[in-house]
């Protein structure tokens, strides 16, 4: 069996304008130019969902879905998107439990048997750095990140920035709240990077003093030209913010039920007296899902809460745009 000529430009690095057969790694890889080319083709992918067209982009195609980690949106969402174009999965969760992983074969192995079967791989997995590693042992299928550990979630953030860019028509010159568990949520690691690529951005960030963004991460980050600032209550909200991001206190990354318990103890939770209090009429406020003790349910009815309604869906139609581009059908 020969393979496709998509399998023939298996690349690396950034993305300069061209997706076709690229590993989607970090969102380090893309350029504000990058990621207009995908809003425009997200637009179009928007039409096609809310229109219920049928498309044919991806006929032909198999994606493997490798979550080692639960998931709901993400997983979902990239296979909505595969069928959405016409394209097939392959759906693998729990792999520990399920396949030939749970008798000692080898992640690399397992990376190269399914990339032996499909065109594309996205891949979750709950240690740092698996993302690069399953990259360097696919030959020819491009690796998609579906997040790797506490490190990145690049697609997550494909869809904020989209959010953020249907609502305000710009990326840049943005007041933004990023809360919850900055530490750990990679979702906040790479909305920072994402941010950072446009001028003048200024970025607070609440947390209980343990789930601060680590030293290194902060220094690093603030390097790239974003203005970064700590604030250690709620009464330090900007009331000027355009957005608020509210992240859950990740247990799955805590060593003991008890340091859990003490970070959740000192997070602050969106209600509708702080929307009230902090921010202003024009602002919107996105969670990436799923909500644990983060964002107060009454809040769903107030129309700045977007993460329910158009933030979720953006998930859809820009990992439609990420796949058709990767996969050399846009």
């Amino acid at each position: 069996m020969q393979h496709t000529p998509l399998r023939s430009h298996k690349q690396s690095g950034m993305i300069n304008g061209n997706f076709r057969g690229k590993d989607i790694i970090s969102f380090d890889q893309f350029a504000a130019e990058d990621l207009h080319i995908l809003f425009d083709l997200a637009q179009h992918m928007k039409q096609i969902v809310v229109n219920n067209k049928t498309s044919h982009l991806l006929e032909g195609m198999l994606v493997s879905l490798l979550f080692f980690e639960p998931s709901s949106r993400t997983f979902t969402s990239f296979a909505a998107a595969v069928k959405r174009l016409g394209g097939q999965t392959l759906e693998m969760q729990n792999p520990e439990i399920v396949s030939s992983v749970n008798k000692g074969e080898s992640f690399e192995d397992t990376i190269r048997v399914l990339e032996a079967y499909s065109n594309a791989i996205v891949l979750r997995h709950r240690i740092v750095g698996s993302a690069q590693q399953a990259a360097d042992a696919a030959e020819f299928s491009p690796v998609i990140n579906a997040g790797d550990g506490n490190n990145e979630h690049p697609t997550q953030t494909l869809l904020d920035l989209y959010t953020l860019y249907e609502k305000f028509g710009r990326l840049d010159n943005l007041t933004g709240l990023l809360a919850g568990d900055c530490l750990n949520s990679r979702a906040i690691h790479s909305l920072i990077r994402g941010l950072s690529l446009f001028p003048n951005n200024t970025i607070y960030l609440l947390s209980p003093q343990q789930l601060r963004l680590a030293g290194d991460d902060l220094v690093s980050l603030s390097a790239r030209g974003i203005k970064l600032v700590e604030i250690r209550s709620e009464k330090e909200i900007p009331q000027q913010a355009d957005f608020w991001y509210w992240t859950r206190v990740q247990k799955e990354r805590f060593a003991s039920r008890e340091e859990y318990l003490q970070g959740l103890k000192e997070t602050v939770v969106v209600t509708p007296e702080l929307l009230r209090t902090y921010a202003k009429s024009e602002m919107i406020l996105m969670d990436p899902l799923p909500r644990v003790d983060s964002v107060d349910p009454a809040v769903d009815s107030d129309e700045r809460a977007v993460f329910l309604r158009s933030q979720i869906r953006n998930g859809l139609y820009t990992r439609m745009a990420l796949l058709a581009l990767v996969l050399g059908r846009a």
